[in-house]
């Protein structure tokens, strides 16, 4: 049996993986998605299957008003004394030279929750990983950050040791135990105890296609004990700009009951318009950073190599086959009593001031625009692939054209475009498209918005996603559909577009449903239903 990276296609990075008996669980990032982390569960490594976040209430996680691709960075899932102990930091200052975070602490005995509320660790610097010790003991191991402009802001990995008994650091034990190497911007660092040795994983070279994981070890945990791995890195692609795997670094390792190991990293999936050189620009990433696993073998001196690094890995040997699905098609009729667990809001979770479901229909009421980062009535789940139709249908009732309500495609409050419903003084009821790049925000129909008939109740709209573009589409029944003559470039919504601007890249395009009404009449729009078919790539 072969995996085929990415195993978790779509905005699923900076993978903490562990083992529990014969199950592998993966933790991400979800940055300022609502609810925090992204858990996965598997048993042979090739079918994963979601379960609940854990961070799902403000108690734990409260996000109002984060800026984009703050929020949760790299968590860290560990599981030790009967339970799953999870580190996750929430980041309130992306741009400039702070980095204002905090790092949390929860824990569970089940995955599926209850999560305790929440212990405050630190703010030292983000990627906080717990390491626990074969001799009992606890520590803290992160990135550093330092704000001085005449210093690098990433200040090597520090060690911190942690008190079970007041669930508190121990701030004056903290020392710098690895600085990195010259390529700079150490972080993700996991720690692991392995054949009498400290072994330390971590990312460099910053989250693009100079991405890369470096091994370091020691006998002790001393300051800057930790030697760099031989003839390294462990893992990058910046030599290889021809594989279609590119980025590949910040991860974790993890031990199969057999003895084999393996390592799961970040990923990403770049294409080129067909105009463009494949290396410059190296390509955009429309699916953001996925999850990769590549299969690990130690040399005669102990340390610790890729195999291969190809597309296709072995599976496991004593891998239990399991028949998760590969292909994420899926169709709500919202006829559950809890959003499905694939739904996503921004940075608060969905209440009664956004809206309600149940009984086949969706309602959302309109709140601010997407460009907002407080209240934006929005659910929407990852792109998982590069060829896809997502579908709905909606009813909405507007008096002013400061009330709309459709389709989006999004990436984040600067990035995005959609479909919708809004109100022509001239016509009444209208479908327009828009987008917003870099936050220049443009009506593509203006004038010839197209006018729904008199009598409407529904409206149906479709996006078709195919690699390196996508339309729009919108039908008054159901069966006819009529073409917006307005192809859009999907390098817009990719990590790469965003970062020629902004900072904060991390997340990936997504597909949603939202209502707005910034005139603060608060105007509901109701769906029926919500589909989205994958294609093969």
């Amino acid at each position: 049996m072969k995996l085929t990276n990415p195993v978790l296609p779509g905005f699923n990075a900076d993978p903490s993986m562990i083992r529990v008996g014969d199950t592998y669980y993966i933790a991400n990032s979800t940055f300022e998605w609502f609810p925090g982390v992204r858990l996965h569960e598997s048993k042979d490594m090739v079918h994963w299957n979601l379960l609940p976040s854990p961070l799902s209430t403000t108690t734990l996680l409260d996000m109002k008003g984060n800026p984009s691709s703050g929020g949760i960075w790299a968590p860290d899932l560990s599981y030790a004394d009967g339970k799953f102990w999870l580190i996750y930091t929430d980041v309130k200052i992306t741009e400039g030279a702070f980095k204002d975070m905090t790092n949390y602490l929860t824990t569970a005995t089940d995955i599926r929750g209850p999560w305790s509320d929440p212990i405050k660790v630190n703010g030292v610097g983000f990627d906080a990983s717990l390491f626990h010790d074969t001799d009992g003991k606890k520590y803290l191991v992160q990135q550093t950050w330092d704000h001085r402009e005449y210093h690098h802001p990433f200040d090597g990995i520090t060690l911190t040791e942690f008190d079970t008994s007041t669930m508190k650091l121990k701030p004056h034990t903290a020392r710098t135990i690895y600085d990195g190497t010259d390529v700079k911007l150490v972080e993700g660092p996991h720690l692991y105890n392995i054949k009498g040795q400290y072994y330390l994983f971590a990312a460099e070279g910053g989250t693009v296609f100079t991405h890369q994981e470096v091994v370091a070890r020691s006998k002790t945990l001393d300051p800057h004990s930790f030697e760099t791995e031989p003839d390294g890195p462990f893992i990058t692609n910046l030599d290889t700009p021809g594989f279609y795997l590119q980025k590949q670094g910040h991860g974790a390792l993890v031990d199969t009951p057999g003895g084999e190991w393996y390592y799961a990293s970040l990923v990403s999936r770049p294409w080129n318009h067909p105009n463009e050189s494949s290396t410059d620009p190296r390509g955009w990433s429309t699916l953001g950073r996925e999850t990769s696993i590549q299969k690990v073998e130690w040399d005669d001196q102990d340390w610790p190599r890729v195999v291969g690094g190809h597309g296709e890995v072995e599976a496991p040997k004593d891998a239990i086959s399991t028949d998760a699905p590969l292909n994420h098609s899926r169709h709500d009729n919202f006829d559950k009593p809890a959003l499905d667990i694939d739904w996503n809001t921004l940075r608060i979770p969905f209440t009664a001031t956004m809206g309600s479901y149940g009984n086949g229909e969706l309602k959302l009421i309109g709140r601010g625009s997407l460009a907002g980062t407080f209240d934006t009535s929005l659910i929407a789940s990852r792109w998982q692939a590069f060829n896809f139709d997502a579908e709905t249908k909606v009813k909405f009732d507007p008096y002013t054209y400061q009330q709309m309500a459709g389709l989006t495609n999004f990436y984040n409050d600067k990035h995005w475009s959609w479909i919708y419903i809004t109100w022509d003084e001239n016509k009444g009821a209208v479908i327009e498209v828009a987008q917003n790049d870099n936050n220049n925000y443009t009506s593509f129909l203006k004038d010839d918005a197209i006018k729904i008939p008199d009598g409407t109740d529904y409206v149906w709209f479709k996006t078709k996603v195919r690699k390196q573009s996508y339309t729009y589409e919108y039908s008054f029944d159901g069966e006819l559909w009529n073409e917006v003559p307005v192809e859009l470039d999907a390098a817009i919504l990719s990590d790469d577009y965003v970062l020629q601007n902004y900072g904060g890249f991390f997340t990936g395009a997504f597909v949603g449903l939202a209502a707005v009404d910034y005139s603060g009449y608060e105007e509901a729009a109701t769906f029926d239903y919500f589909d989205y078919t994958e294609f093969d790539d």
